[in-house]
């Protein structure tokens, strides 16, 4: 590598200056060369003056005063340049809105405006043009700093020396210098993004070339390495200190978010930390991988898109990074935060459903901002009760206890009324399709686990449409089943049905039915604890993960045990009794399957959800406070007592 040019060093000549405003009126204007430019390239140029704009500006325009006028007109040529470019790019919804912006940042520029207006002015540009174009703005994997290392002495030492102070064997001839990247004042006031970019486009009208010769992987590593000369042992390890103080409450959640912002825009965006995290995450991109595994922290992350989103007018955009922000975050720590606190996991889930309902109603950016606020003022709390170290090996197995058997047991009650009635029944035809119904759940269950984790990524509206679904259709079923054996609960209406039936297997429909119910009961269930146990195992880490375990075996013990129970005192009610009984219960699943079916259609974006404010909430009952939820269940009760009106009726009429 030829040099890391400074764009505008106050020792730059008028011959230099001149040189590097020709090169770029004459490489990005011509018609010619243009035509051989991709859109792509097109953007990311203009994302790069913009980014010179943003950092050079200031220092060269005081009170109305170009402080060097060669200076001062080739920030305006770049923010001309920059506009033509963005008219030059594809239709765009957001394009008409980047035309006004750049041509307010040239009109800013012409006036000499303040230094601070204008480099958020151009910021603000450049971030904008990045999000409606899409525009590759960070490393696919993380950077090689090694690797680096290596590239930096064969390519860049030459000119800017052994440890980047701009001193190498060749700069004592080149005009303008090479960059100094010990420069504090200046390297804070680029984001690692420039860099990359100064790499990929080079500085015209200077020695520094761009580099495409070099893979993607290794212009980020360079960018990343070039960025960190500068951060001495000692910051080094007080930034280290920072970032285990801080490690739960991390502001960047992937690399996207690390190289998109200077240093100077991280404290203001941030707080005074946030700039000696972001030092420890460029010298240690890997532990970018742990901190996205912080719910909490993708959760935050999605609310701020949603407010970025919906203040660019992009409603639809809006609520769908609401509903990820739940689903892809929150949701995978409920559980956990529902055995520490559970009015406040109440609080959260509500709120941000809440959130969802604004941006529908369209409510004022400002309500929006303010209602994320909130937001992340209870994921604060959360974040305190859940991260105080890794849970405790007490919480980790009331945890894991409180997920398999709560997700066990609406399955067990299932099985085992259907295995109870096979057994009162003699009916042992009926055997192959029960165990065929919850075999087949077990196998899918663990196959739709597995491609999920190696070949696909499910997302969290997957996963709720999955238990949605299949609650819905489990609650047709179980009306289904549950009216059969009410309508056999009369002593006269059995031995009428045993007549009809003598030497022949059940209804197929039936016998089909219970082999679905089977089948569902456990599939709806096992995928979704699979991933709460995912989630769970991370959080605990090697400490807890035997309690982890034994919270597991436990919850098997007590589902045995309520499962023989209820297979003992089951079968020991009279007949009439017995398919009353089996009947009502299955009755009262069809109401919790509807209610949390709905439920999860909702936190999947699927069904709109209005809330019944100050209603009760039992998830156990499949009760929550929406309108949707409690009508779906209102009209499941009004089948029920449909049903046994009809029975009834045909009882009356068959005495």
């Amino acid at each position: 590598m030829a040099i890391l040019q400074k764009l505008s060093p106050p020792s730059l000549t008028v011959n230099a200056l001149a040189a590097c405003a020709i090169f770029f009126i004459s490489s990005l204007v011509s018609t010619q060369a243009m035509a051989e430019v991709t859109n792509d390239e097109k953007a990311q140029t203009a994302v790069h003056m913009l980014d010179y704009v943003s950092v050079d500006y200031p220092q060269f325009v005081k009170d109305g005063v170009a402080l060097i006028p060669a200076e001062y007109e080739e920030q305006l040529e770049f923010a001309t340049q920059a506009g033509t470019l963005v008219g030059e790019l594809p239709a765009n919804p957001q394009q008409p809105a980047l035309l006004k912006q750049a041509a307010e940042l040239r009109d800013l520029i012409s006036q000499k405006a303040d230094g601070k207006r204008v480099s958020d002015f151009a910021n603000e540009l450049r971030i904008a043009l990045i999000r409606a174009y899409k525009l590759t703005v960070a490393p696919k994997d993380t950077p090689d700093l090694n690797r680096a290392a290596k590239l930096f002495a064969s390519n860049c030492m030459a000119c800017h020396g052994a440890s980047g102070y701009g001193d190498g064997p060749m700069a004592k001839d080149l005009d303008p210098h090479p960059s100094n990247f010990h420069n504090e004042d200046r390297m804070r006031q680029r984001s690692i993004y420039g860099l990359y970019n100064t790499i990929t486009l080079g500085v015209g009208g200077t020695p520094m070339k761009a580099f495409t010769e070099l893979s993607e992987a290794d212009r980020w590593s360079l960018a990343f390495y070039v960025n960190n000369l500068r951060i001495t042992a000692t910051q080094q390890q007080q930034d280290a200190d920072v970032w285990k103080q801080r490690s739960s409450k991390v502001d960047f959640t992937d690399l996207k978010s690390l190289v998109n912002v200077a240093p100077e825009e991280v404290i203001t965006k941030f707080g005074n930390d946030a700039e000696a995290i972001q030092r420890y995450l460029t010298l240690h991109p890997e532990a970018l991988k742990r901190s996205a595994l912080d719910p909490i922290a993708v959760t935050r992350l999605k609310l701020e898109q949603t407010l970025t989103a919906y203040e660019q007018g992009d409603k639809q955009s809006a609520r769908q990074l609401a509903i990820s922000a739940y689903l892809e975050g929150f949701e995978l720590i409920e559980n956990s935060l529902k055995n520490i606190d559970e009015p406040l996991r109440l609080q959260v889930e509500r709120e941000m459903m809440d959130l969802r309902t604004s941006i529908a109603s369209a409510k004022p950016a400002e309500d929006i901002g303010n209602q994320i606020g909130k937001i992340n003022t209870l994921l604060e709390r959360a974040n305190e009760k859940l991260t105080s170290g890794n849970l405790s090996s007490s919480t980790a197995f009331v945890s894991s206890l409180i997920i398999l058997l709560r997700e066990g047991l609406e399955a067990v009650l299932v099985l085992a009324a259907i295995s109870a009635f096979i057994a009162k029944t003699g009916r042992r035809d009926a055997l192959a399709y029960f165990h065929l119904g919850w075999i087949l759940a077990i196998v899918l269950g663990i196959a739709t686990w597995a491609v999920a984790n190696y070949l696909l990524t499910i997302s969290g509206a997957g996963r709720e449409l999955t238990e949605g679904i299949t609650a819905l259709i489990a609650a047709v079923m179980l009306l289904y089943i549950g009216y059969w054996l009410h309508s056999k609960s009369y002593a006269q209406a059995w031995q009428n049905f045993l007549r009809s039936q003598v030497a022949a297997a059940l209804d197929k429909r039936t016998l089909w039915a219970m082999a679905g119910v089977s089948f569902i009961a456990v599939y709806r269930e096992l995928f979704e604890t699979i991933l709460f146990y995912e989630a769970l195992w991370a959080q605990v880490g090697p400490d807890g993960h035997s309690a982890v375990l034994g919270g597991i075996a436990a919850a098997a013990i007590l589902l045995a045990i309520l499962t023989w129970a209820i297979l003992k005192y089951s079968v020991k009610l009279p007949l009439g009794k017995f398919f009353a009984a089996t009947a009502s219960l299955m009755a009262l699943l069809a109401v919790v399957f509807a209610g949390n079916g709905v439920a999860a259609l909702q936190e999947a974006g699927m069904i709109d959800s209005h809330v019944l404010q100050h209603f009760i909430s039992v998830p156990l009952l499949g009760i929550h406070p929406t309108v949707q939820g409690i009508t779906a269940q209102v009209i499941v009760l009004l089948l029920i007592s449909a049903g046994m009106l009809l029975t009834r009726s045909q009882q009356a009429k068959a005495a």
